[in-house]
């Protein structure tokens, strides 16, 4: 429940402190003494937008906050959802305004934006102004109405889930679809590209190593020559220059006990011979490979044609890339190929989830079906009792399609007259029947929903006598277990309340301001005898008055 209110510096609103009781806490005042206003500043710590320009000292900041009763276990979900801290049963909404428009918003001191106290105020308050009555008018608020008297929020949240995931694999099946389509069109193209690289089978480096083949093979003759020249001159020349080192290596050898540093000499001298040697061989080696074959240089040749011209196809370098776009083109190929599979796979999911959807839906459906009978006698019955005996409501439920709340389409259909001929609210409702209306059905809800405060703004539009006193008990009754808040110009709804608070206009310091007191039992008396009769009120007003008070 909402404790106390504090308001600083907004609109006519210099400083003001409210304490609520938990029951029924009425509001009076003239036309323009601020009530609303009051309400404007209780809507800033629910979320609403701000405004710079109702500053009431423009050099100062608005501040108000709201001290609330609660029960941990009743914030425990959004406490946990954003990551704060709620160790006590109380809780402080805090918002401010600059003068520069800056808006700030704290909870138990911990800063949170907008988005987040809108949250959170759904889970303490319900706000219910004198436009609220269009909410009424809107099939989403209605199917809301009736979803909260079925009160099975978890089969509601399981259906949801489901949903979520049906709309998911909806969204993967058509983009499968798509990509499907997609690669049809180039599927045989890229078969045809990877047939023609599949059937040229390079290997790593082939057309690199190819070409340095080709080079060796067209200058075979010139290799050759070179390399027969090469093996005479160290191993067969008349005097091979093997022979020559193995030669001064034996004779600095012979020498080597008359002079120390030759030693040393003739090992290197050795050591060259055998290096010389080992590359004689090489060379030798080398020289028997190479052949000048004509068949060869073509076969390599054509190899390199064609690895030439699908690099130059597929504006690549190298080998390496080449077999790159072959990896490429096999993946594509098979993804266009094991597409239909996947397809298959999530056609079942969604076919499964559909079924399950339909069977929750049906439910649902049933449930909603089972409460509206009730929820209509008993609205009926409220309406009477509030000065509309000739209205009545029905529920419209038909089917429709799946959607995100399940099957249904819900309509609240309204006769003012017994006429028998039944429209949509927003056709045919007037501004005071709604208001009644609305009344009537927050009466009902509030008992299925865990709403410990309600608060209603002149929800007495366009109503008087019995029918308004009939208001005051059903927000009498409604008091009972939830804290209520009403604002009204009803003398009949005023003297139900627990706690009856009169909102004036004085001047201060040469600027108009509000104010609020709590009215005494005899203050009381006074103000609604003057709701009924005027400035001066009358003995007779005086002692209607006092019975409304009394009883």
């Amino acid at each position: 429940m909402l404790q106390k209110l504090t308001v600083k510096n907004y609109a006519i609103i210099d400083h003001l402190e409210i304490d609520f009781s938990g029951s029924l806490n009425i509001i009076t005042g003239e036309t323009g003494a601020g009530k609303s206003i009051l309400m404007g500043a209780l809507s800033l710590i629910l979320g609403e937008r701000a405004d710079p320009g109702v500053l009431f000292d423009k050099s100062g900041k608005c501040v108000v906050e709201g001290l609330f009763r609660i029960k941990k276990a009743q914030v425990a979900e959004f406490f946990q959802q954003h990551e704060l801290d709620q160790e006590e049963d109380s809780l402080i909404i805090r918002r401010e305004i600059s003068a520069a428009g800056k808006s700030r918003a704290f909870v138990n001191d911990t800063p949170v934006n907008l988005s987040q106290l809108a949250d959170l105020s759904g889970y303490l308050v319900d706000l219910h102004q004198q436009f609220d009555t269009l909410e009424l008018e809107k099939s989403d608020f209605q199917r809301r109405v009736i979803d909260a008297l079925v009160n099975k929020p978890e089969q509601l949240q399981q259906y949801q889930q489901q949903w979520q995931r049906y709309t998911q694999v909806q969204r993967n099946l058509k983009q499968l679809q798509e990509q499907r389509d997609n690669a049809n069109k180039e599927l045989d193209y890229n078969k045809f590209l990877l047939d023609e690289l599949e059937d040229a089978a390079f290997t790593d480096n082939e057309i690199e190593l190819r070409d340095a083949e080709l080079k060796t093979l067209s200058h075979a003759e010139e290799i050759k020559n070179t390399l027969s020249k090469a093996v005479f001159q160290l191993k067969e020349d008349e005097q091979p220059v093997l022979q020559q080192l193995r030669q001064l290596q034996s004779s600095l050898q012979g020498l080597s006990g008359f002079q120390a540093e030759l030693p040393g000499l003739a090992e290197r001298l050795q050591s060259a011979y055998l290096e010389l040697q080992d590359i004689a061989n090489e060379i030798e080696r080398i020289n028997d490979g190479v052949q000048h074959d004509a068949a060869r240089i073509e076969q390599v040749n054509e190899r390199l044609a064609t690895g030439y011209r699908l690099m130059k196809k597929h504006g690549v370098q190298t080998t390496a890339d080449l077999l790159e776009v072959k990896a490429n083109l096999a993946t594509r190929v098979e993804s266009a190929l094991n597409t239909d599979e996947q397809i298959a796979q999530q056609e079942k999911e969604l076919d499964t989830l559909l079924q399950s959807l339909r069977k929750v839906a049906d439910a649902i459906t049933a449930q909603r079906r089972q409460q509206a009978a009730p929820f209509e006698k008993k609205v009926n019955a409220l309406l009477a009792q509030v000065g509309m005996p000739n209205a009545c409501l029905k529920v419209d439920i038909s089917a429709g399609q799946l959607q995100a709340y399940g099957q249904d389409n819900i309509e609240f259909l309204f006769d003012a007259n017994k006429s028998g001929q039944f429209a949509p609210i927003r056709k045919v409702a007037s501004g005071g029947e709604l208001s009644r209306l609305m009344l009537c059905i927050k009466s009902l809800v509030a008992q299925s929903v865990a709403l410990p405060t309600l608060i209603f703004d002149e929800i007495d539009t366009g109503i008087s006598g019995e029918a308004a006193r009939q208001v005051g008990v059903i927000l009498k009754d409604l008091a009972r277990a939830h804290q209520i808040i009403c604002i009204t110009h009803q003398p009949q709804i005023a003297g139900k309340a627990n706690a009856h608070y009169f909102v004036y206009k004085e001047s201060r310091g040469g600027k108009v301001t509000t104010g609020v007191r709590l009215l005494s039992q005899e203050e009381r008396i006074n103000a609604i005898a003057q709701m009924l009769s005027g400035e001066k009120p009358t003995a007779a007003a005086l002692e209607n008055a006092r019975e409304m008070v009394m009883n």
